[in-house]
């Protein structure tokens, strides 16, 4: 683990692990808000090629709303990311962001606090998807 995200690489397709992987979230509370299919997006306004890779907006809103209210300025570091990237044919990288690594960013430890009951929740994810 690095201070801003939880990792963990699998078997599966890209769009087998994207399913796994927003079911997994769902599990712990987190709809996802988001899709950027960034190999697409790379391709379109560069024409250069990068690894299949996919962000996903996370947010799980009874945490969101706790953190907001201790400090509206966390809603410039939401959603969570959780990205879905491709490193071999057959293999992906599940990059989980970790709420913590994010929220210390504001130098607020209550958020930090706070953010630790979300990583449980990251961990867990990452962990069944």
């Amino acid at each position: 683990m690095s201070d801003i995200n939880f990792k963990r690489e699998i078997d599966a397709t890209l769009d087998g692990a994207i399913d796994r992987a927003t079911k997994a979230l769902g599990t712990q509370g987190f709809g996802v808000l988001t899709r950027i299919d960034l190999h697409a997006k790379i391709k379109e306004k560069t024409g250069k090629d990068i690894a299949p890779t996919v962000i996903l907006g996370a947010c799980n809103p009874n945490l969101a709303y706790e953190a907001y209210s201790a400090n509206p300025d966390v809603a410039s570091l939401l959603p969570c990311n959780a990205v879905v990237r491709e490193v071999a044919p057959g293999r992906i990288s599940l990059e989980f962001a970790a709420p913590s690594g994010m929220m210390r960013i504001l130098g607020d430890a209550k958020l930090t606090e706070l953010a630790t009951q979300a990583d449980d929740r990251i961990r867990k994810a990452l962990a069944e998807a």
